[in-house]
């Protein structure tokens, strides 16, 4: 049977796949939703008058929406398809993209309901993250117990 970290870790790294994909396909085509497609214009054409390096760089706001949007999707697909450390490698690029869109929030200063999707999905990922680095062999802190009794026994040792 499949340990509980086994089971988080593949149930995050599905759910969290899929909605990039989802994600990332509205921002790339407007063939999911046309509404949702049109917003993700009307946002990234806001983000990029908020940062007007990015124009200066030849950066514009249909670029930028395409990378994010290409980069959700193909790290999403690595999430629910790809077994190992690109996972984690996909996790790592996708919370820094949320960060990333965290930012543009910010800086346009759309309200906490505009952005609520992306602070919560940028803790799943950073949850999954953790959990996926945690070793498997031992829980954190046990190891620990383990050598604190053995050194308090040395001692008792040492002293009688």
């Amino acid at each position: 049977m499949a340990s509980p970290r086994t089971i988080t870790i593949v149930a995050l790294s599905l759910a969290l796949g899929l909605f990039f994909v989802f994600m990332g396909t509205i921002k790339l085509t407007p063939r999911l939703s046309k509404d949702a497609y049109s917003e993700m214009k009307r946002a990234y054409k806001s983000y990029a008058k908020a940062l007007p390096g990015l124009k200066k760089v030849g950066i514009s706001s249909v670029l930028l929406r395409k990378v994010i949007g290409t980069l959700e999707v193909a790290c999403g697909i690595v999430m629910t398809l790809v077994p190992g450390k690109p996972k984690d490698m996909a996790n790592f690029l996708l919370l820094l993209v949320m960060l990333v869109v965290l930012f543009f929030h910010q800086l346009v200063g759309d309200p906490l309901k505009r952005y609520a999707h992306a602070l919560v999905f940028g803790i799943l990922l950073t949850c999954r993250l953790l959990v996926a680095r945690q070793n498997e062999d031992q829980p954190e802190g046990e190891e620990s117990r383990e050598q604190l009794v053995n050194n308090q026994e040395k001692n008792k040792v040492k002293l009688s």
